[in-house]
């Protein structure tokens, strides 16, 4: 039996891992990641990079893909709450253009895991939040790519009011606010 439980989505191919934790009176243990464990359930796939960030209570970060050198992406948050986002951008897809969203917490422990072809977003929702994720392919800067996070024909319901938050408090990077809408950008995979 294995360690991780994956859940489908309603798009394909985009789970939820829930691991196994082993709690007691002094904390708990998991694993985050087993190669093998992983293969077991049907989730073969090679991590190559492993990133962490810290973000303030309203930081919105994407929706972030490469158009080259996808990348595949293993997240969870570690410290506090966030609301995290994938749009499928695959072409041919049945489900392109549509999004799934989940609050992974330092609570939950749940990981979100988004294939290549997806672009990828997420909102701070605690105070502070610390966010991990691997991926299967390398950084490329000059692979950049982003659809606005406010498209109307993707309209994503982000949880701000049930976090006191509102559009106004939402701190953005100068680059995530120019981004183009899907339809504008008309990116497929």
């Amino acid at each position: 039996m294995s360690k991780f439980k994956k859940i489908e989505t309603p798009i394909q191919d985009l789970y939820i891992i829930e691991p196994t934790v082993f709690g007691d009176h002094r904390g708990f243990f998991m694993e985050s990641y087993n190669q093998r464990e992983f293969a077991e359930i049907g989730m073969d796939m090679d991590f190559v990079q492993d990133n962490h960030s810290k973000s303030k209570k309203g930081t919105l970060r994407g929706l972030h893909f490469q158009t080259e050198h996808p990348q595949g992406k293993l997240v969870r948050a570690i410290k506090g709450q966030v609301y995290d986002v994938a749009v499928d951008l695959r072409a041919g897809s049945d489900t392109y253009g549509e999004y799934f969203g989940v609050v992974l917490s330092e609570e939950n422990k749940k990981m979100f895991y988004i294939p290549e072809g997806f672009a990828h977003g997420f909102l701070a929702l605690s105070d502070e939040a610390e966010f991990m994720y691997k991926t299967t392919d390398y950084y490329c800067p000059e692979c950049d790519g982003g659809i606005i996070w406010n498209d109307n024909n993707i309209n994503i319901d982000w949880p701000l009011k049930e976090y006191g938050l509102t559009e106004d408090d939402l701190l953005l990077s100068d680059k995530d606010k120019e981004l183009p809408t899907l339809k504008e950008s008309n990116y497929k995979f």
